[in-house]
């Protein structure tokens, strides 16, 4: 058996064997791996046929050490039991992957920048090109800035797309406007989360814009359970003379919570208040009853965001936020 054929079997082939079963020398094949502006297109097919055919393996790690590249993107995600940030996972991934990279991510505690700290060496370690936030608070994202890591870093909601999740919570309380509902109480996020900031600052400009005063607002942490918790205080509320008539929940899962303590509570949803959520995750429309929400294009971040760190323009923009109508929301009856 020759050296060629072991290798092969044991699946160390490298670029001397690729250069040789293609005819070049191993300075092409190193220039077709990383991409090189100047191969012919006869000459970088024959070198991808003949990795193919020996099942050569790029390493990434060897080729950052000659290029200072990786072709992997970071991201540091938190709270990835919640559907926000997992649905974020899983839409920078494929953004990635349509962008011929791959993701490395660390966890880490949004609220603690030692922890944050920590997830971006241990990436930068990795040689990442960039690095992107899940659920990120404002200050973390300022820490990383001010630490000047020598790639892009920048946060999924953050920019243009806090703008649009902003645009979303105009659209739900322009909806109830529109219905009649003038007593609007809002339950948000946790304060420092960058999306709480922008959905905030929609619900406080869409009232404005009508000049009607907020209700009265509760913060959850994004669960179903905090949901669930704060309901009694938003029955209470609805129950007096001049109490809310709607709410505006800066999500889904806790907008879960509030219609099911609502229920427990002996009130009905829409006929004694109306709800309106965020995200329209995939189970808003079997809710008891279905939720009216808004539902944010995750996809188009996710592909503006990759497209950021890396340099270039979204190759397709990211559609406006969409308001999805449902059961939840009526006229007041009061």
């Amino acid at each position: 058996m020759d050296s060629s054929s072991a290798r092969r079997r044991s699946g160390r082939v490298g670029v001397r064997e690729v250069a040789a079963a293609a005819g070049v020398s191993t300075q092409t094949v190193s220039r077709v791996i990383n991409e090189h502006p100047g191969i012919r297109d006869e000459t970088r097919l024959r070198v991808q046929a003949a990795m193919e055919s020996l099942g050569y393996r790029v390493n990434n790690a060897a080729r950052a050490l000659g290029t200072s590249r990786s072709r992997t993107l970071g991201v540091i995600a938190s709270d990835a039991t919640l559907y926000g940030p997992s649905v974020g996972i899983a839409a920078l991934e494929s953004a990635a992957r349509a962008e011929g990279r791959w993701m490395a991510t660390a966890y880490a505690d949004a609220s603690d920048e030692a922890s944050v700290d920590a997830a971006l060496e241990h990436l930068l370690a990795q040689g990442v090109d960039g690095v992107i936030l899940i659920a990120a608070h404002e200050r973390t994202l300022e820490a990383l800035a001010e630490r000047r890591p020598g790639v892009p870093v920048t946060a999924l909601h953050s920019g243009v797309g806090a703008e649009r999740q902003a645009a979303g919570v105009v659209l739900a309380v322009e909806h109830l406007v529109a219905l009649g509902h003038r007593r609007i109480a809002r339950i948000g996020g946790p304060a420092d989360w960058l999306e709480e900031g922008a959905r905030a600052a929609g619900f406080d400009r869409a009232l404005a814009v009508h000049a009607i005063a907020p209700g009265p607002q509760w913060v959850g942490d994004w669960s179903a359970a905090s949901g669930w918790a704060l309901a009694p205080a938003l029955a209470a509320a609805v129950r007096r003379p001049d109490g809310p008539t709607a709410v505006a929940v800066a999500n889904d899962q806790m907008a879960l919570g509030v219609m099911a303590g609502l229920a427990a509570d002996g009130l009905d949803v829409p006929a004694d208040v109306s709800v309106v959520g965020f995200d329209d995750t995939p189970d808003a429309a079997f809710y008891r009853p279905a939720l009216t929400t808004v539902r944010i294009d995750l996809a188009g971040e996710a592909r503006r965001c990759v497209a950021q760190v890396l340099g270039q323009d979204a190759p397709v923009p990211a559609r406006m936020p969409e308001l999805i109508v449902r059961a939840s929301t009526a006229p007041p009856a009061r």
